[in-house]
């Protein structure tokens, strides 16, 4: 099982850059960028809240469950 993040994507719907979404809602860009790219283990709510408030969106379109355990069998 994997979260994904998605945030790249609802960034390209609003044409924000990282640069421009770093300084609207005052989190540094590396930090930013290692969400971004995934590579954090925990992200707090009020992060996620600033996050969806800019983008106009929701939690769900920024972190995605990916079942990567399940096999399929015919």
């Amino acid at each position: 099982m994997k979260i994904q993040i998605n945030l790249d994507v609802e960034m390209a719907k609003n044409k924000m850059s990282l640069k421009e979404l770093s300084q609207n809602i005052g989190i540094s860009m590396t930090n930013l960028s290692l969400l971004k790219n995934g590579k954090v283990k925990a992200i707090r709510f009020s992060t996620l809240e600033a996050i969806c408030k800019e983008l106009s969106c929701q939690p769900g379109d920024i972190l995605e469950y990916v079942d990567t355990d399940s096999t399929v069998t015919d």
